[in-house]
């Protein structure tokens, strides 16, 4: 039997093994949830929030117990992995409102037409580690509620706590109607093979790609990014290297829309880099590891790539010593298009930084490359704003904050980034499809 043995990214060792899914087990939970979902697709919507409900309040009681876990396995701070928790809490209660409102509309001629929302079947979602209980309660909470049977797979690197949360929340449904399998990319390419209506996938864009080309279902991808932060002639180099610093550093990089590359206007490149240097400092008096050395080993080759092409690492930039996947808060200067840190999704608490001449200059950078998931502007002109958000091509443009939003907002990846909103009220929309009713008079 194959098994996934999980290791601390804190010191390396052993946390435990779980044995995967095999091809049958794969075919038996679609079966099983092909077979449950009209019994939970017949019930009524208000009845469905309910149980949602009830799922997000036990959710809430075992916080400390799901935050523990994800600590142990990926290496994020108790503290933040509980607000990570809590965030799934707050998704599963919004669903639970939001589903038995969603409705259709009407129209009226000679007949009145009504249009139906109803749920799409069987929602394979296979969720990443880097946020693992926030994001898996996002795409299930939504499936659940509009009248979906789920086939849930986490990853890999935390199984556990994908275990867990499944002996949280299963419960509370029908048989069949929530299942979680565990495996790799191999268990995940098998479910998407499988007769079934919609994956969503959250994760990178190679997997991305490999689940488009063996899934005839509707897809719902957000996949890489290489977001850009543009910071323009004018604003504050100290608060702009905080918001920088905020967004390249935060969770060991390890957020789907970290900062990835930095324009920055040179006006203000001087001191806007000493103070990112200072910033990145204080974040390294505090280490939090990256999820495992196989990543770990990702980053440094992409900055070892930049350096061997004439950057320079003014902090961190090595493999520290001892055990654990730690890797400092990087900041590079003299950074240029061509280096891999520039154009490809390095996923850690890197800050390469291109000092550039002009707000146009640093836009046409910034609009560069195949990914279109987020991007970030620090300016005080709203002329400038406008033209940004505007030109880029990307998903969502955030003005003078890396981070933030209204309640319940959505996203819409685009390019290598993904297809398909994630999550907010839209992702209603995604998990269900329109029956058109004709009422004629007879």
């Amino acid at each position: 039997m194959t098994a996934i043995d999980v290791h601390s990214p804190l010191d390396g060792q052993l946390i435990g093994w779980l044995p995967t899914a095999t091809d049958s087990d794969v075919s038996a939970a679609v079966a099983a949830a092909r077979a449950a979902q009209p019994g939970w697709a017949a019930t009524p919507a208000a009845e469905r929030g309910g149980v949602l409900r009830a799922a997000a309040e036990e959710l809430r009681e075992r916080a400390g117990d799901l935050a523990t876990v994800v600590e142990n396995e990926t290496g994020r701070p108790f503290a933040s992995a509980r607000d990570g928790v809590m965030a799934g809490v707050s998704t599963l209660l919004q669903y639970a409102e939001l589903g038995p409102l969603h409705c259709g509309r009407s129209l009226q001629g000679s007949a009145i037409d009504f249009m139906i929302p109803e749920p799409r079947g069987v929602v394979v979602a296979l969720t990443p580690w880097n946020d693992p209980v926030a994001v898996a309660c996002g795409l299930l909470g939504a499936a659940l509620v509009t009248g979906n049977a789920v086939v849930h797979k986490p990853s890999e690197r935390c199984p556990h706590t994908g275990l867990l949360l499944d002996t949280v929340l299963r419960p509370h449904f029908p048989d069949g109607v929530l299942q979680t399998l565990l495996g790799d990319g191999g268990v995940g390419e098998s479910l998407a093979r499988q007769d079934v209506d919609v994956v969503a996938h959250v994760g990178s864009t190679a997997t991305g790609r490999a689940i488009a080309r063996a899934s005839n279902a509707k897809l719902l991808l957000e996949n890489g990014g290489n977001d850009p932060l543009l910071v323009d002639a004018g604003v504050d180099p100290s608060w702009a290297a905080e918001q920088a610093a905020l967004g390249a550093f935060t969770n060991a990089g390890q957020l789907c829309t970290s900062v990835e590359r930095i324009y920055v206007h040179s006006d203000v490149a001087e001191a806007f880099v000493e103070a990112l240097c200072d910033r990145a400092r204080e974040w390294n008096d505090d280490p939090q590891p990256l999820v495992d050395l196989r990543h770990r080993d990702l980053v440094q080759a992409h900055v070892a790539d930049a350096r061997e092409k004439g950057a320079k690492a003014l902090v961190g930039g090595e493999v520290p010593d001892g055990r654990g996947a730690f890797y400092p808060a990087t900041v590079l200067t003299g950074c240029t298009p061509e280096m891999r840190v520039m154009c490809e999704e390095t996923f850690g608490p890197v800050a390469p930084v291109r000092v550039v001449s002009s707000f146009d200059e640093g836009l046409t950078e910034a609009c560069s490359g195949e990914y279109g998931l987020a991007a970030t502007v620090l300016t005080g002109s709203m002329e400038h704003a406008q033209r940004a958000w505007r030109a880029l091509p990307v998903g969502t443009v955030k003005i003078n904050a890396v981070f933030g939003g209204a309640p319940g907002g959505a996203a819409q990846p685009r390019g290598a980034s993904g297809t398909g909103f994630g999550y907010g009220p839209e992702l209603l929309d995604e998990m269900t499809t329109v029956k058109v009713v004709h009422l004629g008079p007879l």
